[in-house]
């Protein structure tokens, strides 16, 4: 495994690279999403319905539907399910160039199951994902010109917590994409049932030198990697201890199941600048799986589509993220057109319209 320092450069988000064939590339793994019928529960009922979903296929599939070309890395079954989880990619117009394929008898997908909630009952999740396709993922499944394709890559804490290997392989990533100038975005994500505290904090703290653009909740930042201070306060550290150049956290408030609010914070430390708007208020929840990563989706999407514009990368996220909560399923479905139709009513304080049309 390789082991950095803070003697990293600073990268500018004002200048991204140009000229790739890819925006933006992700490595995750893929999971297929078995869930029953709407507010019925999994210790009773007969039925469920499938869909696709991981971290990192969120964000690539938010970023795609808002107009840039993104691909995901990742390795699947090669049987029917491998088939479905690709097909899905495709549709969603995510690249499916750098997915490599598993023949064995033993190759398998990963496999949740979630159950809605309705207060005051929670959401449940349980996971089927131990030695999966995913785990196996190598460096040498890909050719070097992999990590000179894209202007931005990432990943997430998941990736490095699922096996020794996916760890190994994503520190490997990262490493190589960002001496290539690639820029790269880190969400934290912490899942305690993956792996503690301590370790999520020894690892990541390897790779925060190459980190560009970071994403991490200000509860995980004070739990996981013990910071003390305001919520602005530990946001800006991270960029005084680490080349970080934005530092980007949600705000999610829980009424209930179906009620919350959502909003968030970015940090830039080009200009030492906190960027904040009024939060989404209210927002009827359908499904709120996938709302964080659809946030990430919005922010790397205006970050690569508007550099240096730190207030529209803001927007974006809010928008996004708060939309996801109204959609069921883990993936994303909103395009620019309705996005910016969103951020513009939020923005207004004249009267609106109850139907688009």
């Amino acid at each position: 495994m390789t082991s950095t320092t803070t003697s990293q450069t600073r990268t500018s988000l004002s200048a991204p690279p140009q000229g790739r064939d890819f925006d933006l590339l992700a490595l995750g793994e893929i999971l297929l999403r078995l869930s029953p019928p709407i507010n019925e529960r999994l210790v009773r009922g007969d039925n469920f319905e499938k869909k696709a979903g991981g971290a990192e296929l969120n964000v690539v599939s938010g970023v795609s539907l808002l107009g840039l070309h993104t691909g995901m890395i990742s390795k699947l079954p090669a049987n029917d399910l491998g088939t479905y989880i690709k097909n899905r990619i495709r549709f969603l117009g995510v690249s499916d160039d750098y997915l490599v394929y598993d023949s064995s008898k033993h190759a398998r997908l990963g496999v949740y199951y979630y159950e809605g909630g309705a207060h005051p009952r929670k959401p449940r999740i349980v996971y089927d994902r131990a030695n999966t396709t995913f785990q196996e993922i190598r460096i040498s499944d890909y050719d070097d010109s992999l990590f000179s394709s894209t202007r931005c890559f990432h990943t997430s804490g998941i990736t490095l917590a699922l096996s020794p290997n996916t760890r190994e392989t994503a520190i490997e990533m990262i490493r190589r994409f960002k001496e290539q100038g690639t820029l790269i975005s880190f969400d934290v994500n912490f899942r305690g049932n993956l792996w503690s505290g301590d370790e999520a904090r020894a690892c990541i703290e390897q790779i925060l030198p190459y980190v560009d653009i970071f994403f991490c909740s200000e509860d995980t930042a004070r739990l996981t990697f013990l910071k003390q201070g305001t919520a602005r306060e530990i946001m800006k550290s991270f960029t005084e201890e680490y080349p970080i150049s934005l530092v980007a956290t949600t705000q999610r408030i829980v009424h209930s199941p179906k009620i919350h609010t959502f909003g968030s914070v970015i940090y830039s430390s080009a200009d030492d600048t906190f960027y904040e708007e009024e939060p989404y208020r209210n927002i009827e929840v359908v499904d709120r799986i996938g709302s964080g990563d659809a946030y990430v989706s919005g922010v790397l999407y205006s970050l690569l589509a508007n550099p240096g514009d730190y207030a529209k990368a803001l927007a974006y996220g809010n928008a996004t993220g708060s939309v996801k909560n109204t959609i069921p399923g883990d993936l994303p479905s909103c395009d620019r057109k309705e996005i910016d139709t969103i951020i513009r009513e939020h923005h207004s304080t004249g009267p609106q319209s109850e139907m688009d049309r």
